[in-house]
């Protein structure tokens, strides 16, 4: 929390607006609170400028507009905080409150805010700049247990520890000053979508949140009613390390039967994001609707592409296509009808952005978006995307409308393409294959890519990995689940599916090797998209036995095929290709015995 200058004080008349409660009784009260203005001039902001992690900043005075007056919606109490335990008659409740007052709150309680010379602010998630999936746990309780796919990705957790983190974390919000609610939904399809409150003591965390769910009109916020989920934010505090369970002083939890998810010791935005994504990997294919994490997008002639991959392989930059509509950049549920976005905003990486490669991003950077953990111009207030002083996980979370050709609403029809994305940093596989039924199947749970620098703590430099359904970090059920729904679906939709290597060339990363141009993929997925990638000629690429294409246009013959493309020695290359093909048949192997003998055979052959 940022000190506060007590020599100047301002008065802002605060009306409280109080909706029809369960009783049917609507009422309205006025109050005046004290609001702190800060003296720009005090030698304490002047020394925590010098420190600032983004460069020299100073806070501004916050002056109370005569006219002004706060709108705040409080339903009935038990209904509005459930049995979270938050005292809401001491705390100072900020519920669904206006882009504009998360601004002001940011700039002027919390350290590291700053607006950049876009509009957008500039925020600090502190010591960890990126997710923390060793520290993920999930309840083990009688209801749901027999349904999660325990082991490495999901870590059991008592019911007593959760309560424990539970108590832990009301307790350090029941003292703050104040705290913000943000009542949104998860899943643009009205069938299937879940009501998601979060609750949380920084502005930067509940723009965040507003940003990337789905924002509710004014008559959907005033018959919110109950959540379906509650995410409690506590992230400034640490867990206590000798709490069952408890690994580190950081401790993300889901506790399906309860509903909620505690957040303690990280400030990293981006866990509350995933953990959404983690329930709805839970609660939709229990109603037969199919989680994916994925991009889409659809074309002019209602064509859908579907987009699979991890972090750092092009999910968000190669579906941002100025020439079709964006369904969404990250997370998706394929149901009896289509396709529909979970999300209401985008989260893209920044490192290294610029107009000229990603325009529809780099538009989408301004008044209400949020710039995390970036560096930028002391004087002008200038991003310096390429700068990655304090991660290489610098991000920006922004509503999908500021996509300026977004599908609003975000839901379309039934596939005709499905993208897998890899970054293959050994620089074996082709740029683009076209994949068999059975292939398909065998790379969905395969799921090999590079795990990319910054978007986990603790990973530096790209590592090999294999991620089930391109998104293991994030699966509650058995890998396999989603696998044989995806098959159905393929089958019935006749849908084509390509794998697209969006990582290495000419060798391995730190070697010979050149990532692969980002012209070159957006050629291959026009290519696709026009048909023409279709009807192509194809060569069969031995060891791995994919079809990859002799031509395309605008990307040299030699790029298409591994062998020609590599610029060390042939026996380097040899090596390489054993090695990686024996890293798929190893993980592979603890999938064979529920996979049938057609998806075994689409391995590599060694």
């Amino acid at each position: 929390m940022a000190n506060e200058d007590k020599t100047t004080s301002s008065y802002l008349q605060v009306e409280l607006l109080t909706v029809t409660s369960s009783s049917g009784v609507a009422s309205s009260a006025s109050s005046t609170h004290s609001i702190s203005s800060i003296n720009t001039h005090s030698s304490s902001t002047a020394n925590h400028a010098n420190s600032h992690p983004h460069g020299h900043h100073s806070h501004y005075p916050q002056q109370s507009h005569p006219g002004a007056y706060h709108k705040a919606y409080h339903p009935d109490p038990e209904a509005l905080y459930h049995d979270t335990g938050i005292d809401y008659n001491h705390v100072l409740m900020n519920r669904n409150v206006s882009v504009a007052k998360l601004y002001e709150d940011a700039l002027r309680y919390e350290d590291g805010s700053i607006i950049s010379s876009a509009g957008a602010l500039v925020t600090s998630s502190g010591k960890k700049t990126g997710r923390s999936p060793r520290d993920k746990r999930i309840v083990d309780e009688s209801s749901t247990t027999d349904d999660i796919w325990w082991g490495p990705v999901n870590t059991k957790l008592s019911e007593h520890a959760f309560l424990i983190n539970h108590e832990r974390a009301v307790d350090y919000l029941n003292t703050r000053e104040r705290l913000y609610v943000f009542d949104g939904y998860a899943g643009w399809d009205p069938k299937y979508r879940i009501k998601i409150r979060v609750v949380c003591a920084r502005a930067y965390h509940c723009l965040f949140m507003r940003n990337m769910l789905i924002r509710p009109t004014e008559d959907e916020l005033q018959d919110y009613g109950e959540p379906d989920f509650t995410i409690l934010n506590a992230g400034a505090f640490p867990a206590n390390r000798y709490t069952t369970g408890m690994t580190s002083t950081t401790s993300v939890s889901i506790n399906f039967r309860r509903g909620e998810m505690i957040i303690l010791g990280t400030e990293y935005a981006g866990e509350m994001k995933k953990g959404v994504f983690t329930i709805m990997h839970y609660l939709m294919p229990k109603a037969g609707v199919l989680s994916l994490h994925s991009s889409a997008n659809q074309g002019d002639d209602g064509d859908v592409t579907l987009f699979f991959g991890l972090s750092g392989t092009g999910k968000t930059t190669l579906s941002a296509d100025p020439r079709r509509h964006l369904i969404g950049d990250d997370e998706h549920c394929w149901s009896d009808t289509g396709v529909f976005n979970i999300e209401g905003g985008c989260y893209a990486k920044c490192i290294d952005l610029s107009a000229e490669k990603e325009p529809e991003i780099f538009g989408a950077i301004r008044f209400g978006s949020v710039l995390e953990n970036v560096v930028l111009d002391e004087d002008t207030r200038t991003v310096d995307y390429s700068n990655c002083a304090l991660t290489e996980n610098t991000r920006c979370a922004y509503p999908i409308e500021y996509i300026p050709n977004a599908l609003i609403p975000c839901i379309s029809g039934h596939p005709k393409n499905i993208i897998m994305l890899t970054c293959d940093a050994f620089g074996v596989l082709p740029p683009v294959s076209k994949l068999t039924s059975a292939q398909a199947m065998y790379h969905f749970i395969s799921g090999f890519t590079a795990k990319m620098a910054g978007t986990e703590d603790g990973v530096t430099e790209p590592e090999a990995t294999f991620s089930a359904c391109f998104g293991q970090p994030f699966l509650v059920l058995h890998p396999t689940k989603y696998a044989t729904m995806l098959a159905q679906k393929i089958q019935q939709h006749q849908v084509d599916v390509w794998l697209i290597n969006t990582g290495w060339t000419g060798g391995a990363y730190g070697k010979t090797g050149q990532r692969i141009a980002l012209k070159y993929s957006r050629s291959i997925i026009d290519a696709i998209h026009s048909g023409e990638l279709k009807k192509s000629d194809y060569q069969t690429y031995p060891t791995f036995n994919l079809e990859i294409p002799k031509h395309i246009p605008g990307i040299p013959d030699e790029v298409l095929h591994p062998a020609t493309a590599w610029k060390g020695t042939s026996s380097e290359y040899d090596q390489t290709v054993r090695k990686l093909a024996q890293l798929f048949t190893e993980n592979f192997a603890k999938y064979q015995d529920q996979a049938t003998p057609d998806v075994i055979a689409a391995g590599p052959k060694i």
